[in-house]
């Protein structure tokens, strides 16, 4: 077995996964735990406590991104104003525990719309993805991170230019839990695909220049008239949504680009932004996202192993 040499962890609002890694960024062992909003402030207790395992013959060197930099985490690391290089980024980490652990700062711009932006956790992956992508580190290319809140970023020679957010996730969660738009909730998982997406597509498809706001409420007239069935209503919500923010951030952000957009996340979700990209007549590279986030984590840690100064606290 390989020997352990950094602990990598990405600490998010509603769940923690660490990693203990070798040299070379593999993960030897791994641990989940609970978010940043479920610990009430006692990080260092249940981090302590997840890799004490890990910790017994040193004290390992640990590098921790997303919440757990927020006004909620265990330190506040404030944001990289963008443009953002990789050094950049590792050079505003955090310090805890005299340079043992370092926590990464998160990301800010005054986007496309001159309104401010920023992001916490996606940086990492942003990382992630031109390390495994040696091709992103040349020309302008965009990123889509789909989740929650989408992240659409704007990449020039490797470096975050600018980005984005559109909360379609959260506003696919709302219509559909709390309106009436979707109000048979048989087979409205969180990520809802087969007919009723695709029909939601192929509709927006049909009148691309439509506004968003003027096509929800078919989530419930099409059931009503039969044109939809109830159990694909959730389906059809999520493709008016997605296919109103890739045809939304291609047209702002997507000019003078290579023609694929690249998408990093979980598989099931980038499959539907995948979809909604031939709308726009553009291809889909995807990366997986707990890969990138190991591999920006990895990336990291060399960078802050070679000395990059780090704020202490």
């Amino acid at each position: 077995m390989a020997e352990a040499s950094f602990v990598a962890g990405d600490w998010g609002t509603s769940h923690l996964r660490l990693f203990l890694c070798d040299a070379q960024g593999e993960s030897l062992d791994s641990a989940t735990g609970p978010g940043a909003a479920e610990v009430a402030g006692n990080f260092a207790d249940t981090f302590d406590s997840l890799t004490v395992r890990w910790q017994r013959d040193h004290a390992l060197p640990t590098v921790l991104c997303g919440m757990v930099g927020s006004s909620i985490g265990w330190t506040q690391t404030g944001y990289v104003a963008c443009p953002a290089q990789p050094a950049q980024i590792a050079s505003a980490c955090v310090a805890l525990r005299d340079g043992r652990i370092h926590i990464v700062p998160g990301l800010s711009c005054r986007n496309r719309l001159r309104a401010p932006d920023v992001l916490r956790g996606e940086e990492t992956q942003i990382l992630g993805a031109v390390q495994l992508q040696p091709q992103l580190r040349a020309g302008r290319h965009l990123l889509c991170l789909p989740g929650t809140h989408t992240k659409w970023v704007v990449l020039e020679d490797g470096s975050v230019t600018e980005f984005l957010t559109a909360p379609t996730g959260e506003l696919f969660s709302m219509i559909r839990d709390h309106s009436v738009l979707v109000a048979d909730r048989a087979g409205t998982g969180a990520l809802p695909s087969g007919a009723g997406f695709d029909q939601g597509l192929a509709e927006s498809a049909r009148f691309p220049h439509a506004q968003l706001l003027h096509r929800l409420f078919e989530c419930r007239s099409r059931r009503l008239t039969g044109d939809l069935q109830a159990e694909a209503a959730a389906g059809y919500l999520s493709g008016l949504l997605i296919a109103s923010d890739v045809r939304g951030a291609v047209e702002l952000l997507g000019g003078a680009t290579a023609s694929a957009i690249n998408l990093i996340g979980a598989r099931a979700l980038t499959s539907l932004y995948a979809k909604a990209l031939t709308l726009v007549s553009r291809d889909a590279r995807t990366i997986d996202g707990d890969v990138a986030s190991l591999a920006g984590l990895t990336h990291l840690h060399r960078l802050l192993s070679r000395e990059v100064p780090a704020h202490a606290q």
